[in-house]
């Protein structure tokens, strides 16, 4: 938070009438704070060319005066500061010079005569809209240095090679598909895409389409009408609408499931949206960044991912290499993470010991970019002196996993009789128990099943059961039996 206490508001008032103008400036001053007054317009004038005198707030200026009238006040005013606010009185007022006035920027305009109230009612809503102006210049200034092509941290050519296809696709509305391990950095890539597009300004909605299920996932994405389903007390507005004129960032797309997939196909094909519930497509004006950590070719295979959403969404392809493929990457980052923690916790920059530098640089970072900095955050919150030293790393050794002897003899082969090879290794150790050799896998019972059919794998044990054609329409025929029922458990 910062040390330095706000300005003090600043008014100016232009008006030849010494007792209005007195009057006026007596009333802003009890409600608002300090008041400067000028009797004509070339004083007022005067005032705002001067640079040693500080911008004001909020202007009140009789339209005719004495010399410059109010108009030429009100320019000189928008020349020196555009966020002052400039309320123009006459008594002579007409639609055109209020149309006039409006035009030229001016705030609001009230004709005399007039209640002071009714004047420091539209003070106050400059001095508003004043603030949310400042608000949101702020926030865009704080978004733009966030999407700025600087916080991509890394020097390694496929960094390099990442950052400038973001920085060529940028300008356009072709729909990214960005690939790469959990915890690469797509989302701060999809977020550099959009702060180099024209949409810049507009809203950067992101969602993640792995953490809701199916039924609030849809919710989320297309919005709902009031009493569409149970619990729906209240109209939504979808991640679609709320992205209008923006860019709608897809996490884990690899995860959604076929039935949204179906819909959101749809919407990108048909550029609207429809809420659940609802009878009323909405146009909606979105460039899509999808990102996923999965194979999604290997996904369209097994039948989890369709191919015309993969088509529609693979317009683009950038993929992120993990960290372990870019150590040079490694100490630059934790360089980045250590002032950004340093500097969050108050403290001096920590700086890197040379046997910190070398423990970071041997591991091998299953957790990529994020285990990283999670690492600096607690060697920063930890190291006692102004450097980090090794024993301040605390690194999480993750075993590689085991070889079965099927696979390592199954290398130099092709990938099918490797991923059969590993298949069979499981199932022997576990005594040909799918369901014990699914979790020695990794993957569902079901798929194990489905991989057992496909590979044409059978055991004495197993009874068999309907051929995979009717439950997988994309396998063959005639495939191997399913293992009894009392043997899966």
């Amino acid at each position: 938070m910062s040390d330095a206490t706000p300005r003090a508001v600043r008014f100016l008032v232009v008006e030849d009438n010494d007792t209005l103008r007195r009057g006026i400036a007596r009333a802003l001053a009890d409600g608002f704070g300090a008041v400067e007054e000028c009797a004509s317009g070339d004083e007022a004038i005067a005032r705002l060319r001067d640079a040693s005198i500080p911008a004001y707030d909020v202007i009140v200026t009789d339209l005719r005066l004495p010399g410059a009238g109010g108009i030429e006040v009100l320019d000189a005013a928008r020349a020196r500061d555009e966020k002052s606010a400039v309320i123009l009185m006459t008594a002579y007022g007409t639609i055109e010079s209020a149309v006039e006035a409006m035009r030229r920027g001016a705030f609001d305009f009230v004709q005399k005569p007039f209640d002071l109230e009714q004047l420091e009612v539209r003070v106050a809503r400059a001095l508003e809209h004043g603030r949310l102006v400042s608000e949101v210049t702020s926030l865009r200034a704080e978004r733009a240095a966030r999407f700025a092509p600087e916080n991509v941290v890394g020097t390694s050519a496929a960094m390099r090679s990442a950052v400038a296809l973001a920085r060529r696709v940028a300008d356009s509305r072709s729909t990214v598909l960005i690939t790469g391990e959990t915890g690469t950095g797509k989302e701060v890539i999809a977020g550099l895409i959009h702060g180099l597009s024209p949409r810049a300004d507009g809203p950067f909605v992101k969602m993640n389409c792995a953490a809701l299920p199916e039924t609030l996932l849809e919710s989320e994405l297309f919005g709902h009408e009031k009493g569409a389903f149970t619990g729906a007390d209240r109209m939504r507005i979808g991640r679609f609408e709320q992205a209008h004129g923006g860019t709608l960032f897809l996490d884990e797309i690899g995860d959604m499931a076929p039935t949204t997939q179906a819909k959101l196909l749809r919407v990108l094909q048909d550029k609207e949206v429809t809420r659940i519930g609802g009878s009323k497509p909405l146009k909606v004006d979105v460039r899509i960044v999808a990102a996923t950590h999965r194979e999604l070719e290997q996904e369209i295979r097994a039948g989890r991912f369709r191919d015309d959403l993969f088509f529609r969404l693979n317009v683009i392809r950038l993929a992120l290499p993990p960290l372990r493929e870019r150590p040079d990457d490694v100490e630059a980052l934790a360089l980045h993470f250590s002032a950004l923690f340093s500097k969050e916790l108050g403290r001096s920059e920590r700086r890197l010991a040379p046997s910190a530098v070398a423990r970071l640089r041997a591991h091998r970072w299953p957790g990529n970019v994020r285990e990283l900095r999670n690492v600096i955050e607690r060697a920063v919150l930890l190291a006692d002196g102004e450097r980090i030293e090794a024993s301040d790393v605390d690194v999480a050794e993750v075993p590689e996993p085991a070889v079965p002897p099927a696979t390592a003899a199954a290398r130099g082969h092709s990938l099918r009789e490797a991923e059969r090879a590993l298949v069979l290794a499981a199932l022997e150790r576990a005594g040909f128990v799918q369901k014990d050799a699914a979790q020695l896998l990794g993957v569902s019972r079901r798929k194990l099943n489905y991989m057992v059919q496909r590979m044409g794998i059978t055991h004495p044990t197993w009874r068999r059961n309907r051929p995979v054609a009717a439950c997988e329409p994309d396998a063959g025929a005639g495939a191997a039996p399913v293992e009894d029922e009392a043997r899966i458990g």
